[in-house]
């Protein structure tokens, strides 16, 4: 079990961590959330030993994660962590970067694990090529690959798919997350991205401004979102009263609501005027005017500029 207890943490006399606190089970997969400068890599690299933390404890069993004042070399043997600059040999071949860390006293076991892993992240074609020719999205692949090598307990993902094209993107991390609790290894991923946290995570924690505001499984999260900034990491979110949406007399409590949560009905009792029509693919994301305030929802075709329709909840 991994221990965060506590912990709070500055670069300056400003705290970037505030007082965080929770615990991680053997083999889960847990995303951290939040806004850009909330602090997600900041806690990574806490946790595995970058800095010398303010206050608080970090244990992995009952092992303490110590800084840069206990270890001669940062971080923790039995965690890898993934920064965002992939730090590869650029003069050495893919290859040789995966298993740079691997031992060479059963080369073939060694070659047998390279393949395997360059398998993993689908960059067998490339086993030969030198690092620096390699695209930014192919580094970040070859860097997956390197830190999954020696099989760590822990393991710590900084923006691990940001520079991958989208349609390789998705099959990559079903078969990396797949392998990892396939595996029993930990995993802690700070992603900006919904899809890490909402389609693999077993629960994911939010930040805002240092602090964690939430942690929980990931459909509650998503479905029951303790406030609108929450909602708002997993796209546009509407704030509205629920008095506004169905007949309950004097009724101020806020909802909030998803695009896809609002429809066009001749019944409902919201009159908006529409101002821009997006087109999603499988539908058209609709930006209209209530009120003098500007709400999303989604409909199956375009619609047209000032055009009044009526919504209601689905």
């Amino acid at each position: 079990m991994l221990q965060v207890q506590n912990i709070s943490f500055g670069y300056t006399e400003k705290p970037v961590v505030q007082n965080i606190h929770f615990t991680v089970e053997k083999a889960q997969n847990i995303a951290v959330i939040g806004e850009s400068g909330c602090g997600k890599s900041t806690l990574l690299k806490l946790i595995y030993g970058l800095y010398d933390l303010d206050e608080g404890h970090i244990f992995w069993n009952d092992t303490e994660v110590l800084g840069t004042s206990f270890n001669l070399v940062p971080g923790m043997p039995f965690m890898k962590y993934l920064s965002q600059d992939f730090d590869l040999m650029p003069y050495i071949t893919v290859a040789e970067n995966v298993g740079k860390y691997l031992s060479n006293i059963f080369p073939d076991k060694k070659k047998a694990r390279i393949q395997e892993l360059l398998e993993i992240v689908e960059m067998t074609e490339f086993a030969d090529v030198k690092a620096k020719y390699l695209s930014g999205g192919q580094q970040q692949r070859v860097a997956l690959a390197r830190v999954l090598a020696l099989e760590p307990e822990v393991l710590l993902l900084d923006e691990p798919f940001s520079h991958i094209d989208n349609f390789r993107k998705n099959a990559l991390r079903r078969n990396l997350f797949a392998y990892l609790k396939a595996q029993g290894i930990t995993v802690i991923v700070a992603t900006h991205d919904s899809t890490d946290a909402l389609s693999f995570a077993d629960e994911t924690i939010v930040l805002q401004n240092g602090k964690m505001v939430d942690k929980a499984d990931s459909y509650n999260l998503y479905n029951n979102p303790i406030n609108k900034y929450v909602a708002s990491l997993f796209g546009e979110v509407n704030e509205l009263k629920l008095s506004q949406l169905v007949a309950v007399d004097g009724d101020d409590e806020m909802v909030l609501l998803y695009p896809h949560q609002l429809k066009v009905a001749e019944n409902g009792l919201m009159n908006v005027i529409v101002k821009q029509s997006y087109f999603k693919g499988s539908h058209y994301l609709i930006k209209a005017v209530f009120d003098r305030k500007v709400i999303f929802f989604e409909h199956e075709s375009p619609l047209e500029f000032n055009q009044e329709v009526n919504l209601k909840i689905c």
